[in-house]
């Protein structure tokens, strides 16, 4: 029997409140959100599925190479057209054979993806890694994007993994039913082709009849008749999931307790993975989880766990932004990177460093044992010429020198990020071999703090972000932030 043995979840650390809009546009149009979490300028649903997946992984304590079957769920992700899990699992080190799903097109997608996961599971697969990540988008003045928050969370599957986890005291949750249910209720919430914002017709009472019936519908269908402590109900706003209480056949406590569309946001297609993971977090044995999509459909899962599921969540977030600072941050109001200039990086010579920017990969001298990164050329400090032993470095270091890049110091490639997300650290970083014996010094960009919260001899350690864009082509890689 395959179930879930760790469970990872992320949101950005900005947060920006319901009072904000409402002092820019004198109305909030999102009911029940107080606050939602912002992706920052250097983020998006690629780099948070690889957050929430990390967490994932580390709370199964599962290597990522063992992978057979990974999934990845948005309905917006970064690119509209390109294989995601491609990059995702380069991140993570997932292995090149391992069965790649990309879904999308709904905020249904990220059920669809657990739900393909449990069946891939039951025939062949042995681990799989299911990753929802979203971060929505509408006109300013829309509600749609007054409630869009950020969010990802992850699932690690494992088959015949009951007797392994109870022996380490592990619980493991399992879905013992499903069932969906769908029927067309055109123009509810919807994104046209080569548009950025999602759109909805705002007829309340079509819109409400939609998320209801489909709820109810797929509620229905499930064999059994489930009596759970949480209810992850999808949620386009903080009001919606209540109305549909009665049809999901829960009470507002039930989803009081899964809820996190207040704190968060809409989530879009990692809504319900959010949701489940926070529950799952707090303890809760039964959980049912509804999804919903416009079209309309929706899933309905019941998810039990016999214990207490390995969860790694990083949930909160204590950094406010202004309404022009939000702005900022999604790249509204700023003109783009500037044309022409800059250091231009090929596309192939880019992949031929993805080891390094991906997964820190150097080299061990054989000759003195020094480290190098990259892992080429004479070493730095005997001059030798041998080929250099592999390395993989952990991701943890000391800062040794630190600036600030303020607006007019960034290279122009780099412009672009310093206008949205403001001053930026810029460091040399002394990265450590497992043991800790060796260290490679490293350029880095910081990320997640502000350049006051870093400084010479502060530890840090090392994510994965958006480092620019050139000829249309997103270029990720390492950054460095203050270690937890």
């Amino acid at each position: 029997m395959s179930a879930i043995t760790g469970v990872g979840a992320y949101a950005p650390r900005f947060r920006i409140s319901a009072e904000a809009f409402q002092d820019a546009w004198g109305q909030f149009q999102a009911a029940g959100v107080n606050e939602k979490a912002v992706a920052a300028a250097d983020e998006d649903s690629l780099t948070m599925a690889y957050e929430a997946a990390g967490r994932a992984l580390e709370a199964a304590d599962v290597d990522a190479a063992t992978v057979d079957w990974l999934a990845f769920a948005s309905s917006r992700p970064p690119l509209a057209e390109e294989d995601l899990t491609a990059r995702l699992g380069a991140m993570l080190e997932v292995d090149e054979s391992a069965t790649r799903h990309v879904f999308s097109g709904s905020t249904r997608a990220g059920t669809r993806a657990l739900w393909a996961g449990m069946d891939a599971l039951a025939s062949d697969a042995t681990t799989g890694l299911i990753v929802a990540a979203d971060a929505p988008q509408g006109d300013p003045d829309d509600g749609v994007d007054h409630a869009a928050g950020a969010g990802a969370a992850a699932f690690v599957l494992e088959s015949g993994a009951s007797e392994a986890h109870r022996s380490n005291g592990d619980g493991r949750a399992e879905i013992v039913d499903r069932a969906e249910y769908a029927v067309p209720y055109p123009g509810t919430r919807f994104r046209n082709a080569g548009e950025d914002e999602t759109q909805g017709l705002g007829v309340t009472q079509y819109d409400r009849a939609a998320f209801t019936e489909t709820i109810g519908g797929a509620v229905s269908g499930l064999e059994t008749e489930p009596e759970p402590d949480a209810a992850a109900i999808q949620s386009p706003d903080g009001k919606l999931p209540y109305r549909a209480a009665g049809a999901a056949g829960v009470g507002t406590d039930e989803i009081q307790a899964a809820a996190t569309v207040h704190d968060l946001g809409d989530l879009g297609a990692a809504s319900v993975p959010v949701s489940l993971a926070s529950a799952l977090a707090d303890g809760y044995d039964s959980v049912l989880a509804v999804s919903h999509g416009s079209g309309a459909g929706a899933d309905a899962l019941v998810v039990e766990s016999d214990g207490e599921v390995p969860v790694n969540n990083a949930l909160e977030g204590d950094d406010s932004l202004s309404y022009a600072e939000y702005l900022r941050q999604r790249g509204v109001v700023t003109s783009g990177p500037p044309s022409g200039g800059g250091a231009y990086v090929s596309v192939p010579s880019w992949r031929r460093s993805i080891p390094q920017r991906y997964n820190l990969a150097a080299g061990r001298c054989p000759e003195c044992g020094a480290l190098s990164f990259p892992p080429e050329g004479a070493c730095a400090d005997c001059g030798a010429l041998a080929e250099y032993e592999p390395v993989q470095l952990p991701g943890d270091g000391t800062i040794e020198a630190v600036t600030t890049i303020s607006q007019g110091g960034a290279p122009p490639e780099f412009a672009e990020q310093q206008a949205r997300s403001g001053d930026y650290a810029a460091a040399i970083v002394a990265l450590e071999d497992e043991d800790g014996s060796e260290t490679a010094s490293i350029a880095a960009m910081g990320t997640d703090a502000a350049p006051e919260d870093f400084a010479v001899g502060d530890r840090i350690e090392t994510t994965i972000r958006r480092i620019y864009t050139q000829e249309g082509v997103t270029r990720y890689g390492f950054k460095v932030r203050p270690a937890e």
